[in-house]
Formats: structure tokens, sequence, C-alpha cells
């Protein structure tokens, strides 16, 4: 099976971004590098088998196709939908957070 292209939305762009300054400033760079390192990973795996991901919020927020994919060494989880040609990652958020809440940010907003 081919993989396809993970493109991040914005609001995810700005997920990541926060979550390396908080590990810089608060774990230092070798943690921050590992996050990203992960963060590759996940986006890899996404890509080759895109149905890996658990439907749960899809069904909790009636969002069709959205899966979530947990990262191993860090409390984040990926938030995605297949598109024909690519995943498009909406989400990454800490696992501690309201997740439906940050989940129903504005299409506008993304």
């Amino acid at each position: 099976m081919k993989s396809k292209p993970v493109r991040p939305r914005q609001l995810a762009i700005e997920d990541v971004e926060a979550a390396v300054d908080w590990y810089l400033t608060e774990a230092g760079a070798q943690a921050a590098a590992g996050f990203v390192d992960e963060l590759e990973a996940a986006f890899a795996r996404i890509g080759r088998h895109p149905g890996s991901g658990s439907p749960r919020y899809a069904h909790e927020l009636d969002i069709a196709g959205l899966r979530s994919w947990p990262m191993t060494r860090y409390p984040y989880l990926l938030f995605y939908v297949e598109q024909a040609q690519h995943i498009e990652v909406w989400r990454v958020l800490h696992g501690n957070r309201d997740l439906p809440a940050w989940l129903s940010t504005p299409a506008s907003e993304a």
C-alpha cells in the first residue's frame, strides 16, 4: 500500500509549535527533539495506515471520518481525517485537555 502525504492544518501546526516551545522551556532540547521525532513517526504511521486510528471522537462529536492516534512517549493525540489524496491532521492535543471542546473549534478557524 502506498503511503499518503500527511498535511497538518494551521491549528495542528500551532499545537505542535506550542508543544515544542513548552518542551524546550520546561524539559530541554533533547525532550523537544524527541517529541518532534515521535511526531514524525506518528505522521508516517497514519500515512501508511490511516484506518488504524481510533474513531472514538468521531462518534462522540459526530464528525465523520475523524480518527485519533496516540503518541507513545508523549501524552499527545493526533486527530486526523483521511482524504482521497492525503491525510489531514486537524489537531495535535495533550491528552489531559477537554478534547471535545478543543476539537469543536469552528472550521473557519482551522
